[in-house]
């Protein structure tokens, strides 16, 4: 069953596993995912409570699964085939450096603009309640934010195609009036013309 089947006949699944496989690392951006819940909630598609509860979960299960595997692996990380394109030595000093300055207002705020913040957070053994915690708050701005602009984006279109179909109307009436206007004045035309005749 290919990616598309799933997420045709169950949006949910779809949506949670795009999410998580996005969190650890593969080219699903999260912040597109969120969107396109917002979209599909905005067009009736899925439920508003259902997709919170899903991305919320899809999100966190992501991250802590990219921190658990930067705690696991630590420093050998950079070595390892599958994070090294990810991850280089010389990334990971740098964002050593700004976690050791900024402490978890760097995994608040950069972790969802930076996703390997997570995998540093846990090379540096970062506690796992503090994690969780902070990811937790992190996530829940981000999924309202994300999703609010799908919802919005996706009402807005809705508003323009309910526009462009009005306007539609009015150009079909005003054409009818103008071929009318144009019909009438030719028979008065013609009329006046067999008249003087």
């Amino acid at each position: 069953m290919s990616f598309s089947t799933i997420f045709g006949h169950f949006p949910y699944l779809g949506l949670f596993l795009l999410l998580i496989i996005g969190g650890i690392g593969f080219p699903f951006p999260e912040g597109g995912t969120l969107i396109l819940c917002g979209l599909l909630i905005s067009t009736n598609v899925i439920k508003p409570i259902y997709t919170l509860v899903i991305a919320y979960s899809g999100v966190l299960i992501g991250d802590f699964l990219f921190y658990s595997f930067g705690r696991k692996y630590g420093r050998m990380i950079v070595t390892h085939r599958m994070f090294r394109k990810i991850l280089s030595p010389k990334r990971l000093e740098m964002l050593e450096a700004n976690f050791n300055k900024w402490g978890i207002l760097f995994i608040f705020f950069g972790g969802r603009l930076i996703g390997e913040i997570f995998l540093v957070a846990g090379i540096l053994k970062m506690p796992r309640w503090e994690f969780i915690i902070i990811d937790a708050l992190s996530s829940l701005l981000t999924i309202v934010f994300w999703i609010g602009l799908g919802f919005i984006g996706g009402h807005t279109l809705q508003i323009i195609r309910e526009d462009i179909a009005r306007i539609e109307h009015i150009l079909i009436y005003f054409v009818l009036v103008i071929a009318i206007s144009l019909l009438f004045r030719k028979f008065l035309w013609t009329k006046d013309k067999r008249e003087k005749l």
